[in-house]
């Protein structure tokens, strides 16, 4: 009698998490801190339109800036305004916490052994704060801007983070909360899971490629099945 053939081996999912608006509630921070640092620099912008930019890199900002206001900004001008918005942010971030149900999302996916890592487009240096208060183990791969040639939504970032933790990103789900997360998911060969917490419409996330929209980490892992996460 012939043997059942085995059982087809399925890779277990991983999660690239973005960071700000994602795991931090710290959207606004940054969209202030940009607006200051703006400001000082003698350059008016609306409050909508910084925000519609934040988690992207800083350069791919800068750059969106002038080609939307015609403006031509000097190196000295951009270095400037890169220096104020640090500045800003960090005299604001006494009040980043983490988004509703951030910290028991990572301890589920940490106590069921679900590989996971973190990407952002900020700084080792504004992101360590964030993660610390997140209490992400030493073990969790972290890939910040300093470590790749671009970020979102170049797919740089998750590129990097699933080569860490040792698989294709086709296996690896993206979880972030801005069209630039999703795009470079998309980019990436990854899926896209969608978060409220960072201001967008679920209409645009979808639109970006999110086939899954939570309100927050806490309405993720609420559904954690639905993306292959299984106790």
């Amino acid at each position: 009698m012939s043997q059942a053939p085995n059982a087809l081996q399925v890779p277990r999912p991983s999660l690239l998490f973005d960071l700000d608006g994602t795991l931090v509630d710290s959207v606004y921070q940054h969209v202030m801190a940009w607006q200051e640092a703006l400001a000082g620099c003698g350059i008016a912008l609306s409050v909508w339109r910084v925000h519609r930019r934040i988690g992207m890199s800083g350069g791919l900002f800068l750059s969106a800036l002038q080609r939307e206001t015609g403006l031509h900004l000097d190196r000295a001008t951009l270095d400037e305004l890169t220096r104020r918005h640090l500045e800003g942010y960090m005299q604001r971030a006494h009040g980043v916490v983490p988004l509703p149900g951030a910290r028991e999302l990572l301890g589920v996916l940490s106590a069921q052994r679900v590989p996971y890592a973190i990407a952002t487009s900020g700084t080792l240096e504004v992101a360590g704060p964030a993660l610390a208060m997140l209490d992400v183990p030493a073990d969790v791969p972290v890939v910040t801007r300093d470590a790749v040639a671009r970020a979102k939504p170049d797919p740089d970032l998750f590129l990097a983070a699933a080569q860490r933790l040792g698989t294709e990103p086709a296996n690896a789900f993206v979880v972030g909360d801005s069209v630039w997360d999703l795009l470079a998911a998309r980019r990436a060969g990854s899926l896209g899971i969608g978060l409220l917490s960072g201001g967008y419409g679920a209409e645009e996330l979808q639109a970006a490629g999110a086939y899954r929209v939570y309100q927050d980490p806490a309405d993720l892992l609420a559904h954690l099945e639905e993306v292959g996460v299984r106790p």
